[in-house]
């Protein structure tokens, strides 16, 4: 059962093909590694950035899409490494949150890439001002999978 505190959840999760351009892969768990982000990611493990996890929300993608006149979007189609429900991210900016097992720092809006528009035009257009998810770097290791909740992290157990 989740805590009081729970925002919202895991909905998916998705990784990097070794092949740019191909669609993301659906997992069930993946493991986050702080300070170098997602060890299952090949293709961004470890590579000093702050950028090591992706997140968006599944509303705002369904909203998007019915803007768009377009159905719906499957699950990783708008390349985030975690899509949540019941959560608004950009609220969270700043902060450090506890997803699954592991403590991310949400510090800025992801900047959707010209592929947005490759799904559908005037996709990308739509997703800034808040629209887009958002960018964090793993402050504490551990495992997160589908289903997780998501809270705000306790300070004095992150370090």
């Amino acid at each position: 059962m989740d805590s009081p505190a729970t925002l919202g959840h895991v909905a998916s999760l998705h990784l990097h093909p070794a092949k740019g351009g191909e669609p993301l892969l659906p997992v069930e768990l993946m493991h986050l590694v702080a300070g170098q982000g997602i060890a299952e990611d090949s293709r961004y493990f470890n590579r000093g950035s702050r950028r090591q996890v992706t997140l968006i929300e599944r509303e705002q993608i369904t909203a998007l899409a019915e803007t768009l006149g377009v159905g719906t979007l499957a699950p990783g189609t708008v390349r985030s490494n975690i899509e949540t429900t019941d959560v608004n991210l950009h609220r969270l900016m700043g902060e450090r949150v506890q997803v699954g097992e592991a403590v991310l720092d949400f510090y800025a809006p992801r900047t959707p890439c010209q592929k947005m528009d490759t799904l559908c035009q005037g996709l990308r257009e739509l997703m800034a001002d808040g629209h887009q998810g958002v960018l964090a770097t793993v402050v504490r290791s551990g495992v997160v999978r589908v289903g997780d909740p998501i809270q705000l992290a306790n300070l004095e157990a992150t370090g």
